[in-house]
């Protein structure tokens, strides 16, 4: 097996703050590298003979995106789909000692040629708005869509190998794929195992042999004979869970365990060699509810877990970082687990992002995290040449074989506001050209990759679109009138302008799949990556930094509905002031319109209601600027009812906030203490990575105790020295 080939821009970890990627203006001063064109190579030795193998291929995980592979001067073939995985047959090329190379080509040069190419019909949107500071086309590019700039993100179109490079070498077979699906049999109240194995099989004739399948812990032991037939072989199996063991379920957090089997699989076959692969099975069963409400027109538009309801309460997912590679085990860990904590049960995968590594869906799996899954289709049309589908399919494809064993994964959805985007008329289509492109949006997401979802994946559903009207979208021929349709399907709403607090302005929907509210990371996050002159609310960095058309404007808008706004002349005292406030603003409106969501799970008003679920937009974030990211305490808070604008609040005083810090085992706690009422206390502790048990709330006992959950080695000492404690009467 080879040495890991390095993952793209590895060396933009290890260069001084200044050359970080996200300090300042670096993502436009570093705009060349993406418009170049990039090669990867090296020498490598043959660790094994190779005249003992009947197939040896170089096998790439994940290659970002469009690219040349060559070994010894030979051309193995190209990439273009940074979703697929590619292998290529090196068994007459490859030599005791080996040079290789990817040849890649700038993914913004590629895209703009694919978009030349397509001359029947302009495919839009051509480009992203001007305040993005994004590159064109990124829609005839199958890679992650926001690489090319979004409205919370900046434009990094990477270039390289993001994922593992490695050689296989065999005879006879080779397991590629492998999954565990769970199946209910209602009649019979007994639990199934689907197992699929698909091989790569290189002997001319099928190959007979038998596999056992053991589950210990459920007394479920069975062997099959099977066959494999040459080429791509599949065996599927169907395995009976032992009647008298009781199976425990898996469960989505705040609901149960997260229970999962050891299962051991062992393939014996005639041609010699035996194959033995361990993996975890999970048992649960997922069923979208899309039924007749009564006392309402539409339908319902739920999730029924094991038979059980469930209200789906938790986040929107984005790429947790420009460059994949910097994407760590603990990154994930720490963020899965902080929204785990904070009582979330479900996140939203993003159609603009990446499918995410296999880690995330594991700590998912283990945590109870359900996960909303978006194929990587997101606000734009698509083209539908014979080129491009065949790449879509083989991604469609990959993807659901890879992931389809995680309980985690409750539901695919074919693209993120595309049905939304034709319906509403966001690209101002001519009335007359309309049918050409409802044509290629059924053609893509329905007849390809629904397609393939249903051929490959019978234990979970499938939606086109979100939002969309679920089933009334598709008696409407998959692309319904009005997508955002209270009684049906899933909703995405965002409303600037209106006073937040305003609980009658939010739609009364089936399901909340986004909504959400801007405000600014806190100033020591800004600090790492910004100098002096940047700290105004109205700089250019901080006009830079706001990817949101009037975004800026429009928190200071919500802000005056409620509080003073900073008039201190102190500039940077006026800055931090102005971010702490944009935080007040978005907790206290995600905070109203979450719970205007989580009580119409009750009630039907004028026909609406049965609400269902609410994923608020953003969980996290990709780099330090505004954005809708937010992640709220450990625990439900005390709910408090203010009864007027705090701007309009008689008798509060300015508090003098005092902490100790004590550290008890793992973990600092943090005595606070305070001289009068004062709301939204929030603790920062500069570069500090952790998190608090609670933040943000109204403290109106004299004492409080926070318990503080660090992310890395730190002291009682150090964590006072860097503590900020802010209220809203610190404001000036």
């Amino acid at each position: 097996m080879l040495p890991r080939m390095g993952p793209s821009c590895r060396w933009l970890t290890q260069i001084p703050t200044h050359g970080d990627p996200y300090y300042r203006f670096n993502d436009v001063m570093y705009r060349w590298i993406s418009l170049d064109n990039w090669t990867y190579s090296r020498t490598f030795k043959t660790p094994f003979d190779i005249r003992k193998w009947q197939r040896i291929n170089l096998v790439f995980e994940g290659v970002d995106t469009v690219a040349h592979i060559l070994i010894n001067n030979v051309t193995l073939g190209t990439t273009d789909n940074m979703f697929n995985r590619y292998s290529f047959d090196i068994t007459s090329v490859i030599k005791e000692v080996n040079f290789v190379e990817v040849r890649f080509l700038s993914a913004i040069s590629y895209a703009a040629e694919q978009s030349r190419c397509h001359t029947a019909y302009s495919i839009p949107p051509a480009c992203p708005p001007p305040v993005q500071k994004g590159e064109c086309h990124a829609n005839f590019i199958r890679k992650e869509q926001c690489s090319f700039g979004w409205d919370w993100g900046p434009s990094f179109p990477t270039q390289g190998i993001w994922k593992d490079v490695r050689i296989e070498a065999y005879n006879y077979y080779h397991l590629i794929y492998f999954s565990l699906t769970p199946f209910f049999v209602k009649s019979t109240q007994q639990w199934s195992l689907e197992i699929e194995s698909i091989f790569d099989v290189v002997s001319s004739k099928p190959i007979a042999g038998l596999v056992t399948v053991n589950i210990p812990k459920l007394q479920t032991q069975q062997t099959y004979n099977v066959k494999l037939q040459p080429g791509e072989g599949s065996i599927v199996l169907l395995v009976n869970i032992n009647k008298s063991s009781t199976v425990e379920a898996w469960w989505p957090n705040g609901h149960g365990k997260q229970t999962g089997y050891n299962v051991t699989t062992t393939f014996t076959m005639e041609a010699g060699y035996q194959i033995e692969k361990f993996s975890k099975a999970y048992f649960r069963t997922v069923e979208l509810v899309q039924e007749p409400i009564p006392g309402s027109p539409g339908l319902s538009f739920y999730f029924r877990i094991n038979g059980r309801p469930i209200f789906i309460k938790g986040s929107n997912w984005i790429p947790a970082d420009s460059f994949q590679d910097r994407v760590t085990y603990d990154k994930l860990w720490l963020l899965l687990k902080s929204a785990a904590d904070a009582n979330m049960n479900a996140l939203r995968v993003w159609g603009g992002g990446v499918y995410e590594q296999d880690d995330f869906y594991d700590i998912c799996d283990e945590l109870g995290i359900m996960i909303w899954q978006d194929f990587m289709f997101a606000c734009a049309l698509y083209p539908t040449d014979q080129n491009y589908l065949e790449s879509v399919r083989a991604e469609v494809s990959h993807q659901v074989r890879r992931l389809k064993s995680h309980p985690s994964i409750i539901l695919w959805s074919g693209n993120n506001e595309n049905e939304a985007a034709i319906a509403s008329d966001w690209f101002s289509i001519p009335h007359a050209d309309r049918e050409v492109y409802i044509k290629d949006y059924v053609l893509l997401y329905v007849k390809n990759i629904r397609e393939i979802v249903l051929a490959e994946d019978k234990s979970r559903p499938f939606v086109a679109s979100s939002p969309t009207n679920g089933v009334e979208s598709v008696k409407e021929g998959w692309l319904s009138q009005n997508p955002y349709d209270t009684h049906y399907g899933d909703t995405h709403f965002y409303d600037y302008s209106s006073d937040c607090w305003n609980w009658t302005v939010y739609p009364k929907t089936r399901f909340a799949s986004e909504y959400g509210f801007q405000s600014w990371p806190s100033f020591s996050t800004l600090e790492k990556v910004s100098s002096t002159e940047d700290w105004s609310y109205t700089s250019n960095f901080s006009l830079h930094r706001q990817h949101h058309e009037n975004g800026n404007d429009q928190m200071l808008q919500q802000i005056g509905y409620h509080f003073k706004l900073p008039q201190t002349t102190d500039p940077i005292k006026k800055f931090k002031d102005t971010i702490y406030l944009t935080q007040v603003m978005q907790a206290q409106c995600t905070k109203t319109e979450t719970e205007f969501y989580r009580f119409s799970q009750s009630e039907i008003i004028n026909g609406e209601g049965h609400t269902m679920g609410a994923l608020y937009w953003q969980l996290n974030d990709i780099w330090q600027a505004p954005s809708w990211a937010s992640l709220g305490g450990l625990r439900s808070p005390t709910n408090h009812h203010f009864l007027s604008s705090l701007k309009d609040a008689v008798g509060l005083e300015k508090a003098q906030l005092s902490a100790a810090v004590s550290q008890q085992d793992d973990v600092y706690v943090f005595d606070l203490q305070t001289t009068a009422v004062a709301p939204f206390v929030t603790l920062d502790v500069g570069s500090i990575k952790g998190r608090f048990s609670d933040n943000g709330f109204l403290m109106i006992e004299k004492k409080k105790v926070v318990v503080f959950y660090p992310w890395e080695p730190t002291g009682a000492e150090e964590l006072e020295k860097s503590l900020t404690l802010t209220s809203l009467m610190d404001v000036a």
